[in-house]
């Protein structure tokens, strides 16, 4: 992460703030105002950062990808770095009074950890995922973990077996691993998606419950137990408050911390939060569009939360190839609750363009699908009560034969 925030820094994408800020509330209004590194050289007493790839091109510099190719070309990754063993970590007794942890909203519960990525082991299988934490005490969080996510299967797995979850928190990590562990890829395969994303190889620790962690500015190790705590109010993507829950508690045995550390947070629905979101389900919705029509481009909008709206670009071959898009992006991300689909002259990173292809190429009586009682997001406070919702796909693409009449005037 250092060695990324530096090369932003060299291209005028860092913003230093060298006086004194606070973890409550102060370093977030700060962060949601701009998709700028933030710096802050004190947060609280300890450095810190947030903003590390709020934007596409500060994505696209750490992939090192082309903004304009990088869907297609995670589209056709393979899962298939190489992960280096590299000796063991050395830990210290955990302390989270030790990290500048946050305070996002007035609502909230408490401090949250919002970057830090959860590395799990059990059976021989492993898995990293995001997961938000409750800082309840010097050595325990309570964690959000998604029912039927791969976290809450393994921790599922554990607790039948009468075993707790081994676990690893690592903070600061470089924004491609974030990334591989934002992104659905098969079992145990994200630390090979990262090594794949950074070259080909990626170089990992083992922590002293065999749990196996990347570089990190911050590591926390402990396990996932049967002990439960409440969880929430907390601020996620929609920028609304999502419910209290019952959820699993972390209790840390161990924190390894860099000389000098950085701290990153992440901001509850702001830039960074969306994008990681939203990019690593592009990919995927790409790959299953592409089975029924030539498609150009997706985008998961920052307006729709960078998770509920897509903009799919699409050359038609046939006049139903639209809505057979839509289908796809439907079937393949779950929580998608509007699509539009244009033609290849519109473009899809410009939310100006596609109204335009929705004012002009648009019959409401022949070119919307509307499905309703589907399963939607637990995220978007619009879904019934029995967790269903409804889902609209806008054909916003010309009428084959009829181009002409529907094509901007332009000059040579």
């Amino acid at each position: 992460m250092r060695e990324f925030i530096e090369k932003m820094r060299e291209s005028g994408q860092v913003t230093d703030i060298d006086h004194r800020v606070d973890t409550v509330y102060e370093a977030c209004k700060l962060a949601a105002k701009t998709d700028k590194i933030l710096f802050f050289h004190k947060l609280d007493t300890s450095r810190g950062v947030m903003n590390v790839t709020a934007s596409r091109k500060a994505l696209s510099r750490a992939l090192s990808i082309p903004e304009r190719e990088m869907v297609r070309r995670l589209s056709i990754a393979e899962y298939q770095g190489s992960v280096i063993r590299d000796g063991s970590l050395a830990m210290g007794p955990p302390d989270l009074r030790k990290l500048p942890i946050m305070k996002h909203y007035p609502k909230d519960a408490g401090r949250y950890i919002t970057s830090g990525i959860v590395f799990s082991r059990y059976n021989e299988l492993e898995n990293a995922s995001i997961h938000r934490m409750l800082v309840l005490g010097e050595r325990k969080v309570a964690v959000r973990l998604v029912e039927g996510r791969h976290t809450h299967t393994l921790h599922r797995e554990a607790r039948g077996n009468g075993d707790r979850l081994p676990v690893a928190v690592a903070i600061g990590v470089h924004p491609a691993v974030t990334l591989a562990c934002c992104t659905r890829v098969p079992k145990g395969k994200e630390l090979p998606y990262a090594a794949e994303l950074l070259g080909g190889e990626i170089q990992v620790h083992s922590c002293s419950n065999g749990v196996l962690v990347p570089d990190a500015e911050i590591v926390l190790e402990g396990f996932i137990g049967g002990e439960t705590a409440p969880e929430g109010p907390f601020v996620d993507i929609t920028g609304t408050y999502d419910l209290i829950r019952e959820q699993p508690v972390i209790e840390f045995t161990g924190m390894h911390l860099k000389p000098d550390f950085i701290y990153h947070g992440i901001l509850p629905s702001g830039h960074e939060h969306r994008l990681l979101m939203g990019v690593p389900y592009e990919p995927s919705i790409f790959r299953a569009v592409a089975g029924v029509t030539d498609v150009k481009s997706v985008v998961l909008s920052t307006g729709g939360c960078g998770y509920f709206h897509a903009v799919i670009q699409i050359r038609k071959q046939t006049q139903g190839d639209a809505k057979n898009a839509i289908m796809a992006a439907l079937a393949t991300h779950t929580s998608l609750k509007h699509v539009v689909v244009v033609d290849d002259d519109i473009d899809v990173s410009d939310l100006q363009d596609v109204e335009f292809a929705i004012a002009t190429r648009v019959r409401g009586d022949r070119d919307v699908m509307v499905v309703a009682g589907v399963r939607g997001s637990s995220l978007d406070p619009s879904q019934a009560e029995d967790g269903t919702n409804v889902k609209v796909g806008i054909d916003a693409t010309m009428p084959l034969g009829r181009e002409d009449e529907f094509r901007r005037a332009a000059w040579e």
